[in-house]
Order: C-alpha cells, then sequence, then structure tokens
C-alpha cells in the first residue's frame, strides 16, 4: 500500500527497537553499556519487536491516535454492497444490460490491501491493490487490478478474464466507494457501492 509516511515509519522503528533494547536491559538489571551482556539481550528484543510490529500492522494502525501523521489512508476494511452498471450493449436489444448486485469485501491491514467482488454469477480477485490520495484534492482513491472467474454455467458467454478497478472513497454523508472499472474484454462499467459492515463477509447473499 503507498502513502504510508516512510520517513517516520522509519524513526520510529529505530526509536521504538532501541527503547525495548533499553527496556529490557533495564529490567534484567543489566548495564546500559554496548558490551557483551547487552548484546546478549539481543534476541528477547527481536522477539518483543516483531510481537508490536504484529499488533499494529494488523490492529492498533487503526487507532485515531496514528491518523493522519503516520497513517494517512483511511481503513476500508470490510463488507460493502451496492451495484455495477456495464456499458456493454446487447446486440440482441441494443440495450445496455440491467445494473448487477455486487458485494465487495476487502481485507487490509497497515501495509497490505486486497479485495474480492462477489456477483450471481462470478468472483473477482485482486492481484494487486493499493490506495492513493490526490496531491491537489486531498481524495483518496482504491485502485485494484483482478482476476474474475466466472461460474461453471455461464462460462459459455463470460469467460474468465482480468480487468482493473478505480473508486474514489467518500466518506460523508455515508461511507461509500464509486469508480469505475474496465476488462480484457474491451468493456467498462460504473461500480457503486456502500459500507455495510467491518464483518468479512463470504457469499454474495
Amino acid at each position: 500500500m503507498k502513502n504510508i509516511r516512510k520517513e517516520i515509519l522509519v524513526w520510529i522503528q529505530l526509536v521504538s527497537f532501541v527503547a525495548i533494547w533499553a527496556a529490557v536491559l533495564f529490567f534484567s538489571r543489566t548495564s546500559l553499556k554496548i558490551e557483551w551482556e547487552a548484546i546478549k539481550k539481543l534476541p528477547d528484543v527481536v522477539t518483543i519487536y516483531v510481537l508490536l510490529v504484529l499488533i499494529f500492522t494488523n490492529w492498533a494502525w487503526r487507532l485515531p491516535i496514528f491518523k493522519g501523521w503516520l497513517v494517512p489512508f483511511p481503513d476500508l476494511q470490510g463488507t460493502w454492497k451496492g451495484t455495477l452498471q456495464s456499458t456493454w450493449i446487447d446486440p440482441a436489444t441494443s440495450q445496455k444490460i440491467q445494473p448487477k448486485d455486487v458485494m465487495l469485501v476487502i481485507k487490509q491491514t497497515f501495509s497490505n490491501i486486497s479485495c474480492v467482488m462477489y456477483t450471481d454469477e462470478s468472483n473477482s480477485f485482486s492481484n494487486t491493490a493499493q490506495i492513493n490520495q490526490d496531491d491537489d484534492s486531498g481524495i483518496f482513491r482504491l485502485s485494484y487490478n483482478y482476476t474474475n472467474r466466472s461460474k461453471a454455467n455461464v462460462r459459455d458467454r463470460s469467460a474468465i478474464h482480468d480487468g482493473a478497478a478505480i473508486l474514489k472513497v467518500i466518506t460523508e454523508p455515508e461511507k461509500s466507494l464509486e469508480g469505475e472499472y474496465r476488462t480484457s474484454r474491451k468493456t467498462t462499467g460504473d461500480i457503486s457501492v456502500k459500507f455495510i459492515s467491518k464483518k468479512l463477509s463470504q457469499t454474495n447473499s
């Protein structure tokens, strides 16, 4: 995921490691000097540091105290529901197809984000995903590339394909994502979903 305050993060990592080392030496009554006894405590320091990193990466980064100065991107994890409107014209009727109900499930940690979209006919799994912020407007956008796997009973008219989506993050008056997608089949369309729950659903029901 992009837009992490990298310079701040590096300094925090360094200071945190040194602080943990100092704390381990203090509580073990070891001299606060760079000598062999202090070096022997490094495995304990590394273990504590890794545990704290895991806690922060998977959970603590969502806390309000970190927002803005360290974590500039929004927390999008959860289940979103809405519609997908393709611009494809049915040659038999010369009309656009009806909007399709979709469910977008976003799983997010401090360093990674993934998206799965469910419809009644297919599932789409992201290969890469990231959140970017416009320099001028400050608007956040979720963009991801995906592979769409249709169900076997519709694969004769809806082959497995790749695609990409760019969705604007809207926080007021309610959390929603709006944007467009394009596919390797040279089709395009619009996506509009609203936030439903923090729970990560697995079926479009």
